[in-house]
């Protein structure tokens, strides 16, 4: 807790010479002069306090852009949060995320992003206590994973307006994808099927 003018006007008082000239009340012009030098002390001392906070990612204000770059912030996958808190949110997720591999961590990761309610499907190649009718061979699917993810979809049409080289038809969350192909193991094959459901 950061000290109180008076709290510094009685220190620099209390470091007065002893005696009967210095006096020690606080109707004297020097006492005034002190509370003047206090009330600078106790705002360098209230700044003092407020760099704490500053040294949080949770609780930073004044220095959330430099926060912000040392992590790098905002990247491929997402643009700069609206509002402070959740840049806020954002830096912290960025700076404490562990990773992992495990369906439970990627599970995890889709409800920090705001998407509930997922699923994930792994293709898994025949194994001795396989299904009879299982396919022997799933080739490419050996290390492909899909994640479900329910809901509605965003589906963008070719128009007129529309570059000669643009997709006739797409669909998607980019920044999703760009975060779960981030995240995902670098020798896995990652499909996204969007409005599946879970």
């Amino acid at each position: 807790m950061a000290l109180t003018a008076e709290n510094y006007q009685a220190q620099l008082l209390e470091l007065l010479p002893p005696g009967s000239v210095w006096s020690r009340d606080l109707d004297t012009d020097l006492a005034k002069l002190f509370l003047a030098k206090a009330d600078e002390l106790a705002r360098v001392d209230a700044r003092g306090d407020q760099l704490i906070e500053e040294a949080d990612p949770r609780t930073t204000s004044e220095m959330l852009s430099d926060w912000e770059r040392v992590a790098g912030l905002p990247d491929e996958c997402m643009d700069l949060a609206p509002t402070p808190e959740e840049r806020r949110q954002r830096l912290h997720q960025k700076l404490a995320w562990q990773g992992g591999q495990s369906v439970a961590f990627f599970i995890n990761l889709l409800e920090v992003l705001g998407y509930s309610g997922c699923s994930i499907t792994e293709f898994r190649p025949f194994r001795a206590n396989s299904k009879c009718n299982a396919a022997l061979n799933q080739g490419g699917w050996r290390y492909a994973w899909r994640i479900n993810v329910p809901g509605s979809v965003v589906i963008r049409t070719m128009n007129a307006t529309s570059p000669c080289n643009a997709p006739i038809r797409r669909w998607g969350d980019s920044p999703l994808a760009c975060i779960l192909a981030r995240y995902r193991p670098a020798h896995t094959v990652l499909y996204i099927s969007y409005g599946a459901a879970a």
